[in-house]
């Protein structure tokens, strides 16, 4: 495929091989001139130094396999040499690997429900659906620990579908016991494999179609740095989505690398404001201006907004001042296990 592995003997020094190494990289950067075309290619390299007492060739290419996915990891691309705790650093990872493979054919995984307020109001919203994993033997691990890992194996496509279906389904089953919440909402993070990959707008309709959950309750959120990667076919996508009512929202809006000038090209209906700018307004109030010119920017896009990680009442304040429709947060709640959640859906209506 793409993996080569290059014997060097006769070497004095370690620093040798980093050497050689460095001058095939060099090489490699130079471009390649294919029917016309010219192409650039990068690499990465891992290093295993046969002082460290390999035994069998098999353990030299799985340590210098395993310094060159460290390499991979680095922006930079330098090469990696390879030392003992890079192997138990693997297996861990390895560990964590299978265990995830088999919470996906054990169904492990479950979901938590964020209440998110209308700030003028104090009316419930809407949840936003938040996976976790209950391992048998480690109890509860947190998205931050599992959904890296599940992206780059590929095991992403079957955790949000699962999540895309389970939100679905529990939301219409909150709408049909509790009439006076039929407008209630879920949103659902959607990862960038899964607007990749193919179908992904076909997905949602079977499971809409399965649960019986109207499209205008179901909000999908994706991050800006995952609409800028490829934001011609995302923005394809969206427009498939938003025809069919399906509402969307750009996540921790302000943190990544959009360009204002394109937001108003992308079908989206709601900004979701960062907590990193929401936990400045009870500070010095550094981040006012900023949040005050994102809702302004919102609103004259004809787009609602939401600010997570509200903790404080100063914050509610601040953003109620500010015209921020709605908010989500510790103040409010932490997310909660399914009955809690249900508890805020049963609550009286109020406006």
């Amino acid at each position: 495929g793409d993996e080569f592995a290059i014997l060097l003997d006769d070497l004095d020094r370690a620093e040798d091989a980093l050497e050689v190494s460095f001058r095939i990289l060099k090489e490699l950067r130079a471009p390649f001139h294919l029917n016309g075309h010219e192409l650039f290619a990068t690499a990465s390299i891992g290093i295993a130094l046969s002082g460290t007492g390999y035994e069998r060739a098999e353990e030299v290419l799985r340590d210098a396999d395993t310094a060159m996915y460290r390499s991979k990891a680095h922006t930079e691309k330098r090469p990696v040499v390879f030392d003992p705790t890079m192997h138990a650093t693997a297996m861990v990872v390895l560990r964590l690997e299978t265990d995830l493979r088999r919470a996906v054919e054990r169904h492990e995984f479950e979901l938590f429900y964020q209440p998110i307020v209308a700030l003028k109001s104090g009316a419930l919203w809407g949840f936003e659906a938040l996976v976790r994993w209950r391992h048998p033997e480690r109890g509860l691990v947190y998205p931050t620990e599992f959904l890296p890992l599940a992206e780059e194996t590929g095991l992403i496509l079957h955790i949000g579908q699962w999540v895309l279906r389970e939100a679905c389904r529990q939301t219409r089953d909150w709408q049909d016991r509790f009439p006076r919440r039929r407008h209630l909402g879920v949103s659902v993070n959607v990862a960038g494999q899964q607007l990749a990959h193919g179908g992904f707008v076909d997905r949602v309709d079977e499971v809409l179609g399965d649960t019986g959950l109207a499209p205008g309750s179901l909000r999908l959120e994706i991050t800006e740095g995952v609409i800028m990667e490829t934001p011609e076919a995302t923005t394809a996508v969206l427009e498939r989505l938003r025809e069919r009512d399906v509402r969307l929202h750009i996540d921790d809006f302000g943190t990544g690398y959009s360009s204002l000038s394109h937001l108003h090209r992308f079908p989206v209906d709601t900004l979701k404001i960062d907590r990193s700018f929401v936990a400045g307004l009870d500070a010095r109030g550094d981040n006012g201006e900023i949040v005050r010119t994102i809702v302004a920017l919102a609103h004259s896009l004809n787009m609602e907004v939401l600010a997570e990680g509200v903790e404080t009442r100063q914050q509610l304040v601040a953003l109620k001042n500010l015209n921020c429709q709605y908010g989500q947060g510790f103040f409010f709640a932490r997310p909660l296990e399914r009955s809690a959640a249900e508890e805020w859906v049963a609550r009286p209506v109020h406006c």
